[in-house]
Order: structure tokens, then sequence, then C-alpha cells
């Protein structure tokens, strides 16, 4: 146990992703609380209220969104109609490039603290290029997603770049927690590997040369052959 400790503090974060309904906050929050890092969520959307002077309310609008459309309209009207616009609060025109910026700044500064886990706010894409953080997806099935929805928020039904992951995980076939022990085991399996030269790791590492052709390759022959003595439609090639 102390060992496989010992490995996890070896990294400095595992950022979550995750589809809605998936159960990727749940996980985040019970990993957290399992390796004893700091779960980062929504306290990024205060800090950047409060570094850039502007309500909670308004952050928000601009939080995993497509860019804040409500202020990029907001914006165009300023610039069409000004004399309406004199009366919206100074919030109101929160651009999404400060949002970006300022988000991007503190996901970066949280990871330089280290042994913090972060929910979203594309924090896989800004730490894409360290490599001791682990990069997790959480996903599952829209129907499964629903009825997690439903169940956590107590509602009716109602009618939603994988090269950027370490680990994608679907929570169809999972419980929590054995969500939680298979992100545990990769964060260790990754912490050995940065002390190994890229071109020793991978599914070849340790792989000898087939010494003639592959199984699956001589039952296919086999295969063949008996086809040839047999009349059948079927043909091989």
């Amino acid at each position: 146990m102390n060992e496989e400790r010992d490995l996890s503090n070896q990294m400095r974060a595992i950022t979550i992703s995750r589809e809605y309904g998936s159960g990727g906050g749940e996980i985040a929050s019970r990993l957290a609380r399992r390796l004893g890092w700091q779960l980062v969520d929504h306290a990024i959307v205060q800090r950047v209220a409060s570094e850039l002077g502007t309500s909670q309310e308004e952050a928000e609008t601009h939080d995993e969104s497509t860019g804040g459309i409500i202020s990029q309209v907001l914006n165009v009207m300023q610039n069409l109609y000004p004399a309406y616009m004199v009366s919206a609060p100074p919030e109101a025109f929160l651009s999404a490039e400060d949002y970006s910026r300022t988000v991007d700044r503190i996901v970066k500064a949280a990871a330089a603290r280290g042994h913090v886990v972060i929910v979203g706010r594309a924090s896989q894409v800004i730490l894409a290029d360290v490599g001791d953080v682990l990069n997790v997806r959480v996903i599952a099935p829209f129907e499964k997603r629903v009825v997690y929805v439903m169940q956590r928020e107590g509602v009716d039904r109602h009618p939603d770049d994988a090269q950027l992951y370490d680990l994608v995980l679907n929570t169809s076939l999972l419980d929590l927690e054995s969500a939680v022990d298979i992100i545990c085991f990769t964060l260790q399996q990754k912490a050995k590997g940065l002390a190994t030269k890229t071109s020793e790791l991978g599914p070849a590492t340790g792989l000898a040369r087939y010494p003639a052709q592959p199984e699956d390759f001589r039952s296919l022959a086999w295969e063949c052959q008996r086809s040839e003595r047999t009349p059948a439609p079927a043909r091989c090639s």
C-alpha cells in the first residue's frame, strides 16, 4: 500500500473529463478522497469571478460552454446599440478570451501546486504536454446517463479527441468504486513510465517476433486447404 501511494504521489494531477450524467463528477470526488488530494471543480469558476471582478453568475455563463454565447450577444448589442446598453452591468461584457485565459492560468497554477484532481474546464487540453498528469475521460451510453441523472436529481425522465486521454471509462459496466480503483492503478502505471524512454513504452514492449505465422493465420490456412478438398460456395484468398 505504501509503495502504491509513493507511486501515486510522483504524479502532479489527474484531469477528469466526463459526459454529463456518466458519474464523472462523483468519481472525481471519491478519487480525491481516496488519494488525499484536493478536488478542483466549481472553485475554478469562483476564482475566475474573483480575479476578473465579475459575478459568479456571469462567470458561469462561460463555464464549460462554447464561448459564453450570452456575453457574445451582449457585446454585439453594445457595438450596434450603445445608447440602449449604458445601463448594463460591467460584468455583462466579460469576454470569452478573458475567461479562457484566466481558467488556463488557474488550472496551470493548481497543477503546479500538485496532488489535485481537476474536473473539466478543458484541463486535459491545458495540461496535455505535462508528463506527470493522468488524463481520464468518463463516458456512458445515453440511456444509462439519463437514469443516473434522474436518480441523482430526483427528476422525471426528459429528452445529449480520444488521443487526449490516458484512460476512458465506460460506467455502464463499472460501479463508481471500481472506476476509482482503475484510475488509481493507471495513475501508478503512468508514474512508473515517467522514468522510461518513450520508445520503450506501448504494446510492442517485450513482444518477441513470431517464430512463424501467427496462430490465427495458420488456422485460416488450414480452413482454406480443407475447403479446397470439399466443395463449398465460400472462397478463401
